[in-house]
C-alpha cells in the first residue's frame, strides 16, 4: 500500500507519518500484505548467514516471514506500539530509528527493510546497514508496488478527489505505477553508492497478484499513510465511497503487485 507520495522527495523527514501506523497495530498487522516467498528465499540464499536486522520492522511481517524461513531476527521499530505488537507475537525487537539505533558490536548477514527503508536517511541508513553487516552480508529494502485495474484507479480517484481535493496521490492509472516508486528506488540506491564498501546495486522484481473483496480493501485502506491522520469523519467518507466503487465493480477486484527490492552486498572498505 502506499504510505508516502511516490513524488515526495525527502519522506524520512515526515516522521509524524513514519509513526502515525502504530495507532491500530492490529489492523495494520492483519490488513497488510505479505512479501512473496521467492523474494524472502533469494535474499536469504544471497547472504552469508542466517542473522537478519529488520529495519522498520512493524508489526513483524516480514520478520515473521523470514523467521520461517529459518533466520534470527532482530527488529528496530521506531513506534513503541508497533513493537509491543510484534513482541507479543514472540519477535525481539529494540525501539529506536534506524540512524540512532546502538548496534553495540552486534554484526548480521542481512539487513532488510519492508516499506520502510523510504523512512530512513538513505546515506544514513546504508552507513549503520555498512556498520552492522558482515563481509558479504546483504542489504535488501524493498516496496509493493501496486497497479490498480483501470477502471478501479479511476473510480477510487473519483472518490479522492472529492473527499480530499488536496491529495498528493493521483491514483488514475496515467502511466506504469512502478514509474512513481522509481524515485524511491533510485534514492535508496544512490544511498548505498554514496556510502561505498557495497557491490554494485541491483534491483530484483516479483510478480503477484492478490483478490480482495470489499471488506478486505476497506479494511487495509486506513493502514496507508495518508489515511492514518485523517480526521474520521473525512476517513469515512472516504471508506464510503471506495466501498461503493467496489460494490459497482462487482464487490471485488484482482491486484497486480509488483514487489521491488532494491540490494546490494557488503564488500569491506567505504
Amino acid at each position: 500500500m502506499p504510505t508516502v507520495p511516490p513524488s515526495e522527495n525527502e519522506p524520512h523527514q515526515h516522521r509524524q507519518v513514519a509513526e502515525s501506523f502504530g495507532s491500530d497495530a492490529e489492523r495494520y498487522d492483519r490488513a497488510r500484505p505479505r512479501y512473496p516467498d521467492a523474494m524472502v528465499d533469494r535474499i536469504v540464499a544471497a547472504s552469508p548467514g542466517p542473522d537478519v536486522l529488520d529495519v522498520g520492522s512493524g508489526t513483524g511481517i516480514e520478520a515473521r516471514q523470514f523467521l520461517a524461513a529459518g533466520c534470527r531476527v532482530l527488529g528496530v521499530e521506531p513506534d513503541a506500539r508497533m513493537a509491543d505488537f510484534a513482541r507479543r507475537g514472540g519477535l525481539e525487537v529494540e525501539v529506536a530509528t534506524f540512524e540512532a539505533w546502538d548496534p553495540a558490536g552486534r554484526e548480521f548477514d542481512a539487513v532488510i527493510a519492508g516499506t520502510a527503508w523510504h523512512w530512513v536517511d538513505p546515506v544514513a541508513g546504508a552507513a549503520k546497514a555498512a556498520q552492522v553487516l558482515r563481509l558479504g552480508g546483504r542489504l535488501a529494502a524493498f516496496w509493493h508496488v501496486f497497479e490498480l485495474p483501470p477502471a478501479v484507479a479511476d473510480a477510487f480517484a473519483a472518490v479522492y478527489r472529492r473527499v480530499m481535493p488536496d491529495s498528493p496521490f493521483n491514483l488514475q492509472a496515467t502511466r506504469p505505477a512502478l514509474d512513481g516508486y522509481q524515485v524511491l528506488l533510485t534514492k535508496a540506491a544512490d544511498g548505498i553508492r554514496q556510502v561505498g564498501g557495497f557491490s554494485e546495486q541491483e534491483q530484483w522484481r516479483f510478480d503477484w497478484q492478490r483478490s480482495y473483496t470489499r471488506d478486505e480493501w476497506l479494511d487495509q485502506m486506513p493502514t496507508q499513510g495518508l489515511l492514518t491522520q485523517l480526521p474520521s469523519d473525512k476517513l469515512a467518507e472516504v471508506l464510503e465511497g471506495v466501498g461503493a466503487a467496489v460494490d459497482a465493480l462487482g464487490g471485488s477486484f484482482t491486484m497486480a503487485y509488483a514487489t521491488m527490492v532494491v540490494t546490494a552486498a557488503r564488500t569491506g572498505g567505504a
